[in-house]
């Protein structure tokens, strides 16, 4: 009577929330996701502004084209660093706080056990209630029992430098080239209004991805991003003509 009441099979009983994604370290997953969809986003923004910038002193293809690649290998290959180290040092930071976790683990593992009780305690539970867990899951697996409450840190998730930046370099160079191919392939008359259109819609979709998986308002980032990517535009495009004008 129970399983027609609220729909549930009986081979779903016991099962809670089924539809739900239950994914071990989704959340990083979704930060790298994250991450990706921004650094395309730089890549679109930084690329666009310099193209569109040379595209204001001159409508040759070639320098252009030099600019656009100097920037796409440029910008790649900075995100690329950046990252690596921005990650290593994190990974670094982690690994010690694992390697002192263990040592303390082993040198005091009954005021271990006293401590993860206690900042269970802490989260509302009885005092034997959080007794009991911090026994189970020392039992299981205390390492991670412990660095996953006190460090927020699942040892099995640690992130790798080196995937890191090859994953910022690529979404960088997926961006960057969009901008590229824009302001290259129409006729010289066309070119900046073709690249600006190009570019908002693409801005406008990595701002809606970004929210989207941020679990925030679509409509806001997409409004952020298409207005400070069009204001760069511009002030990229005047500055180019500007002094391209004086220069010559």
């Amino acid at each position: 009577m129970i399983n027609d009441m609220t729909g549930a099979s009986p081979g779903q009983a016991g099962v809670p929330h089924s539809g739900e994604s239950h994914i071990s370290g989704l959340s990083s997953r979704l930060n790298r996701l994250r991450a990706g969809v921004l650094g395309a986003n730089d890549g679109i923004v930084s690329v666009a502004g310099l193209v569109v910038g040379v595209a204001g002193v001159t409508v040759e293809r070639g320098p252009i084209f030099t600019a656009g690649i100097a920037g796409l290998t440029a910008g790649a290959v900075s995100m690329a660093l950046g990252e690596y180290v921005s990650v290593s040092s994190q990974r670094d930071s982690e690994l010690d706080q694992l390697a002192l976790e263990c040592r303390e683990l082993r040198d005091d593992p009954e005021g271990e056990l006293a401590e993860l009780a206690a900042l269970y305690e802490a989260k509302g539970l009885s005092p034997a209630t959080a007794r009991m867990v911090a026994k189970e899951l020392t039992a299981h697996d205390a390492l991670a029992a412990h660095v996953e409450i006190e460090l927020n840190i699942d040892p099995t998730e640690l992130l790798n430098p080196m995937q890191a930046a090859g994953a910022s370099a690529l979404s960088f160079v997926l961006g960057a080239v969009l901008p590229l191919i824009a302001i290259l392939l129409p006729p010289a008359t066309w070119r900046v209004p073709v690249t600006v259109v190009v570019v908002l819609l693409a801005l406008g979709l990595t701002g809606w991805l970004s929210a989207r998986i941020g679990g925030s308002r679509p409509w806001r980032a997409v409004l952020r991003v298409v207005l400070g990517g069009g204001a760069g535009l511009a002030i990229t495009y005047a500055v180019g003509h500007l002094f391209g004008t004086t220069i010559s």
